[in-house]
């Protein structure tokens, strides 16, 4: 038996809708990142972009387990000595671009190379419930439904 290896002709790639409202950060991300990958598919190439297109939606109304709202920090620096900047996700979820927790949690679960660009490239992350993808008809996929643990009961 021969070892399969995909080829860009045996690429399909398909759209997946998943609202984010209710579930758990980390279980969303990990199962968007699977998605990005590929890995979902009987087909996945380790080398191949195979992974499907994600939207999410309400990326603002992702919930955190913990008092991971309050402790969990970003960092980033801003290039000048002692430029050490920091928020909390409570800070982020309120500001200007909440979606942006979504994008780093599933940034952080794809490999850190050109092939992980292109896989980022995949998906797409509203804070509200309003996408611009109607015309690509995404299947939904219910991440709550999945296992009981994706939903916090707070």
């Amino acid at each position: 038996m021969k070892t399969f290896s995909a080829t860009p002709a045996d690429i399909e790639k398909k759209w997946i809708l998943i609202d984010a409202e209710g579930v758990v950060l980390g279980r969303l991300a990990t199962i968007v990142a699977n998605i990005l990958r590929g890995k979902n598919k009987p087909t996945f190439t380790p080398h191949m972009d195979m992974g499907d297109n994600v939207i999410v939606i309400n990326a603002d109304k992702v919930q955190l387990t913990g008092n991971k709202r309050e402790d969990k920090r970003y960092y980033w620096h801003t290039g000048h000595p002692g430029g050490i900047k920091s928020r909390t996700v409570r800070e982020v979820l309120e500001g200007n671009h909440p979606e942006r927790v979504v994008i780093k949690a599933v940034e952080r679960m794809i490999t850190r190379n050109s092939l992980g660009r292109q896989q980022m490239s995949n998906l797409r992350v509203y804070a509200g419930a309003e996408h611009a993808h109607e015309a690509q008809q995404p299947t939904v996929l219910d991440v709550k439904v999945l296992n009981p643990k994706n939903t916090r009961s707070a």
